[in-house]
């Protein structure tokens, strides 16, 4: 496979030479329009240049003057892998009670431009336990970056006892400053909407507003009830401010562009009673298990929310009326365009017709809608309204001794590898420890050809690591990894090395998150 889609790369780019001009705005390949959706013929389209060798794709142009260089050293692939990288070391006791996460490594790689992916994590101040979510964005980075600065908070209020909500309600109405409500663990490279700060921090006062209304949230929700509530809650807020008047021009069409660009999100709850994992779309999270033998196994605390989830697929098609059965999920997407069955924003697939045009029209005379990455579409057989949710399947696991590690990770990550084998990198990485498994009966009577092949990829999982960020090891591998299982510097140089057009052809933007626990709280919670 690896041979195959590496020359099919290296045909493809050596095919012409390329230079982005910097005086151009470059726009992502995923602008046209949407990474999860299924491109029109328009945004497919290429206009050669033929006199000038100059290729256009919308926004982009491509010269022939510069070869491409797949040819990039050591020190180089690792400044790309480890450009975003983040490690956090965890306090094992916060004031307030033992931590169940000792540490955390982060990254991302992107395929995008811009990244389309996000990430979070945080510490609950006013509540228990640390919150850590990835988000996959379609339709640009508008929705994933609204949900992932704004999704944690929600979660956190949620679980609030009614006296602390009150006692922010009290200092927003004397203008005294409020408690933090998160101790957030950013990347240097993160960013915020500062424009639409005061919107959001309004409409997160609205919904304590109406839990302090609420007779039965005394002592907060339930972790599993919260992340349940802020997903729901979240989204509706999301609707709600693209329909609503906003007191700048900006906000608005900043509200606009969220609501119509779209995002899965995977959130995990980690305390000392256990993790609850929310999930709508195909993030997904895995559980790392030590087994005694000193081996790894993966435990699934998500279910991918696609086309290959027979259950998900009757969840939809229940929703319809029976003439639709066929057309609700086409192609393996909804409505033959998306890709996740469950998401954030994407209203196109939520509202009416005529209140997708109502407020598309609402805009500003003048207002380039490409700009917002916003496009008059309509999905086929759009009959029955609404055809998304983001109603998040949760899942809840009791912490034992023997759970070592959490990842969570968008969908570029598992489009690499299976769940299993990203449990094993993990692990062997974090022990050290790289276990072969006895020769077998059959293994002893191979061929010397395929003995060769089988020393080759023993050799390759006994290689040690080159990165010390659990979530790197991943990324490298992801992208390097050779036939035998070997990491092929070659090969990683050549995804690396791909410019925006070519490199969303062969991967996805990428997050992991590696989240380790803390197994001796655990043994003291089973003595």
């Amino acid at each position: 496979m690896y041979g195959r889609v590496y020359s099919r790369i290296l045909q493809r780019a050596s095919s012409y030479r390329l230079t982005v001009h910097p005086t151009v705005p470059v726009q992502a390949a995923h602008n046209c329009p949407f990474s999860s959706w299924r491109p029109s013929g328009l945004d497919q389209r290429f206009y050669a240049g033929e006199e000038s060798g100059i290729w256009t794709r919308r926004c982009c142009r491509f010269s022939t003057h510069q070869d491409l260089d797949f040819q990039q050293s050591q020190v180089q692939i690792n400044s790309l892998l480890r450009t975003n990288e983040q490690t956090v070391n965890v306090p094992e006791f916060d004031g307030r009670a033992l931590s169940a996460v000792r540490k955390f490594d982060s990254n991302q790689l992107p395929a995008n431009t811009p990244n389309e992916d996000r990430r979070s994590a945080a510490t609950c101040l006013q509540s228990k336990g640390m919150l850590f979510g990835v988000f996959d964005g379609h339709g640009g980075w508008a929705c994933a970056q609204a949900v992932s600065e704004r999704l944690l908070y929600y979660v956190a209020v949620a679980m609030m006892p009614k006296q602390t909500l009150e006692e922010l309600e009290k200092c927003m109405e004397h203008g005294r400053p409020v408690p933090p409500i998160l101790q957030w663990y950013k990347h240097h490279a993160d960013f915020n909407y500062r424009e639409s700060a005061p919107l959001y921090i309004n409409h997160l006062r609205v919904f304590w507003q109406e839990l302090l209304d609420n007779e039965d949230h005394d002592e907060g929700m339930s972790p599993q009830d919260a992340l349940d509530c802020a997903f729901r809650r979240l989204d509706a807020d999301i609707s709600l401010e693209a329909q609503v008047p906003l007191s700048s021009d900006l906000m608005k069409s900043t509200a606009i562009q969220v609501a119509f660009a779209g995002c899965t999100a995977c959130v995990a709850h980690v305390g000392t009673d256990g993790i609850h994992v929310a999930n709508a779309g195909d993030c997904r999270a895995v559980l790392g298990v030590q087994n005694d033998d000193g081996s790894w196994s993966a435990v699934p605390l998500s279910k991918d929310h696609n086309s290959q989830n027979h259950a998900e697929l009757e969840r939809i098609r229940a929703q319809h009326p029976p003439s639709e059965r066929d057309t609700v999920v086409a192609d393996d997407r909804l409505l033959g365009v998306l890709m996740p069955l469950r998401a954030f924003g994407d209203v196109r697939f939520k509202w009416s017709l005529e209140l997708q045009q109502s407020i598309l029209a609402s805009l500003e005379s003048g207002v380039d809608l490409d700009s917002l990455n916003l496009y008059q579409y309509t999905p086929p057989n759009y009959l029955t309204p609404p055809y998304l949710e983001v109603t998040p399947e949760i899942t809840y696991h009791k912490l034992r001794p023997q759970d070592r590690f959490l990842i969570l990770g968008t969908d570029g990550l598992w489009d690499e590898f299976a769940s299993e084998e990203a449990v094993r990198l993990v692990g062997e990485h974090l022990s050290g420890i790289h276990l072969q498994a006895p020769v077998s009966p059959l293994e002893r009577k191979l061929k010397l050809g395929q003995m060769h092949e089988l020393l080759l990829k023993r050799r390759a999982r006994a290689s040690p690591a080159l990165d010390t960020n659990a979530a790197t090891h991943l990324i490298r591998h992801a992208l390097g990894t050779g036939e035998y299982g070997e990491l092929s510097q070659e090969r990683l140089a050549s995804m690396l090395a791909l410019p925006e057009d070519l490199a969303r052809m062969y991967r996805d933007d990428i997050t992991a998150t590696v989240v380790y626990l803390n197994y001796d709280l655990a043994k003291l919670h089973h003595s």
